[in-house]
């Protein structure tokens, strides 16, 4: 019998993915599609006397990216065994990102957890950064991925 993708990831390995610097389009369309223009992110007369002293990018934006850089650095193999993006736990936004930042994904597997499902043979269960070009850690979160 030949042996699923699932049974091959082991506990422990690490990837990071290639980078992703943030644009002013990013930002503007992100606002659209998702409806939020809050003055966090639009409004950069407001955000100059902030703590931040800028507009900062949507949360949802930076993970979005995430997923991404993601799904770019699996293999095709990776890529053809994930059946579904399984969830996503402990997300937190722990640092801005600016518009011209750079993010990249450091990805850790955390635990791998057979399931009795008809397509897919498990449920993959990774630690997941995305760091800034400062070396600085702007979200992180765990993500579950099913995999066949």
């Amino acid at each position: 019998m030949t042996e699923s993708y699932f049974e091959t990831v082991e506990v422990g390995e690490q990837r990071e993915t290639k980078g992703r610097t943030i644009t002013e389009a990013d930002v503007v369309n992100f606002a659209g599609v998702s409806g939020d223009f809050n003055h966090l992110h639009t409004d950069a007369e407001a955000m100059a006397d902030s703590s931040f002293g800028e507009r900062i990018a949507h949360g949802m934006l930076v993970f979005s990216v995430a997923t991404g850089l993601l799904w770019q650095s699996r293999s095709e193999e990776e890529q053809d065994a994930v059946v579904a993006f399984y969830g996503i736990d402990r997300v937190r936004f722990v640092g801005p990102t600016f518009v011209g930042d750079t993010i990249h994904v450091e990805i850790e597997v955390l635990e791998t957890e057979e399931r009795d499902h008809p397509v897919a043979a498990g449920v993959v269960r990774y630690d997941v950064d995305v760091v800034n070009q400062h070396g600085d850690t702007v979200l992180s979160c765990e993500m579950l991925s099913l995999l066949a």
